[in-house]
């Protein structure tokens, strides 16, 4: 018996028209392009194959506008390990702040790189208030 799926009148025709749908420019924030990507994946599955992908509602975006993630790291910079703060303890935040801004170190020179990094010296009920923050809330 042959198998339908190697007709080459049916199969490769099919999946090559699926690949060009997926092939269209890229939304310049990525961001968006991840919003995307995942819209035009569930978009092909649906059409293609008749999967229908679960539903995620929940779609996290920094508290800073987008291009921030854009901005090179100075060269050879290393992401230091940051002293986490998480609010719990009797670190005040004014002496969290001073230190992360230390920690940083050559980063520390530009405040769009230090409001990037900042979530990363953060834990608890701490990182948890930096991500409940607005979309595009914390600018500079």
């Amino acid at each position: 018996m042959i198998n339908p799926m190697f007709y080459a009148d049916r199969a490769p025709h099919r999946h090559v028209e699926a690949y060009q749908q997926v092939l269209d420019p890229q939304p310049p924030h990525r961001q968006d392009a991840d919003s995307y990507w995942a819209d035009k994946i569930a978009e092909v599955m649906r059409d293609q194959f008749g999967i229908k992908p679960k539903v995620n509602n929940y779609s996290y975006q920094t508290p800073y506008p987008p291009t921030y993630d854009l901005i090179p790291l100075p060269n050879r910079y290393k992401v230091p390990d940051f002293t986490n703060f998480s609010g719990q303890d009797d670190t005040s935040t004014m002496e969290h702040a001073n230190r992360f801004i230390i920690q940083c170190g050559e980063a520390a020179n530009r405040d769009k790189l230090r409001v990037r990094l900042f979530s990363s010296s953060l834990s608890g009920s701490a990182f948890t208030w930096f991500i409940s923050l607005p979309p595009n809330s914390v600018v500079t």
